[in-house]
Order: structure tokens, then sequence, then C-alpha cells
């Protein structure tokens, strides 16, 4: 397998249900992160940090998000490297990322009109919509681009591959739901 020397992994403690979280980073920022060691599979190979405070981008990527979810920190001011994302993926994303912030939602369908990437009238209703789903659901950045922030009209909508809990989780962090007597949280 090919490595590319200007990535490299860094894991991250969380308290999420799924458990550490995995990010790759490259000289520009964060190119994906992944909140199970599945969601890493397939992503480039790179070399671990064992020691983040040996690298100035892992010192940076562990503190803020460790900061983040003590809930010292609404944003992770982390810089991003797109070159994952290209097209519509990445106008929404971006429009995500831009637009909505810690302790805020917007909808599918929202998230389709405010990115202006979609035509007003299609022939098939909702199409948008589950096109912002499905680009949620392969977000390669996810937390930083935060689509546990992007909710079905009628409720929560998924979560890709991680569930639900995951993101009920980060929305209680946020304040967006009421925290249920079992949340592990910061106090």
């Amino acid at each position: 397998m090919h490595v590319d020397r200007s990535l490299a992994w860094v894991t991250v403690r969380t308290p999420l249900p799924t458990g550490d979280l995995r990010v790759l980073m490259t000289d520009r920022g964060v190119v994906a992160a992944a909140y199970t060691p599945e969601g890493a599979a397939g992503l480039p190979a790179g070399p671990e940090i064992r020691n983040p405070s040996d690298d100035r981008r892992a010192a940076a990527v562990v503190s803020r998000i460790a900061e983040y979810f003590a809930g010292r920190r609404r944003e992770l001011d982390l810089p991003i490297d797109w070159r994952s994302t290209s097209g519509i993926q990445a106008a929404v994303l971006r429009t995500l990322q831009q637009t909505v912030g810690y302790g805020e939602t917007i909808t599918y369908g929202a998230l389709a009109e405010r990115s202006g990437v979609f035509e007003e009238e299609s022939a098939e209703p909702g199409y948008a919509a589950r096109t912002v789903g499905t680009i949620m659901s392969t977000n390669p950045v996810s937390l930083l681009v935060p689509c546990h922030r992007v909710v079905a009209a009628d409720g929560l909508g998924g979560f890709g591959s991680v569930g639900l809990d995951v993101k009920r989780w980060l929305l209680t962090l946020e304040g967006v739901l009421p925290p249920t007597l079992d949340w592990t949280g910061p106090g």
C-alpha cells in the first residue's frame, strides 16, 4: 500500500459512545475524521502520531477537540484540507461549516436551499434534501464540518453508520437537546 508522507493520523480520546476519533491530517489541515476504526478503513495510509505534543498539527487537533468535548470550546477553528471533497458535496459541506454554528440546527431541505447548488424546480420532490442527507452520511471531515447539526424536518434524521446515539450526544453537548439522566457529557 502506498503511504503518502504528507499524511499523518492522530487518535483523539472522546466520551462518545463510539469511542475515540481518528483524525487524518496534512500540512494544509484535517483531511478526514472518523468516529470508528471502520470509518477510517479505506482512507489513505499514513503514520500514526503516538505523542501529539511532538507535532504542532496533532497537538492543536487533540487539544481543541478535547476542549470541545469538555464544553470549553464552541468552534474547533482547525484548518480543513478540502481535497477529499468536490462539486456539490464540497459546496454543501462548506455552506454547513460556514453558516450553521454551535447550538444551531438546520434541516436537510433548508441546507440544500442555502447551498444554492440545487435547481429550484426538481422533477422529483425531496430530491435535494435526500441528496444532502447522502452528503452528510459521506462527510469526510465529520465533527469539523458538523453534519450532526443537520436534522430532518420531522425529527433528528439519520447519522450514517455511526448511529443516532452519537448525533444525540453531540446535540446534547451543544444544548440543542436536553440531557437525559444517563448522559455522560461534561458536568
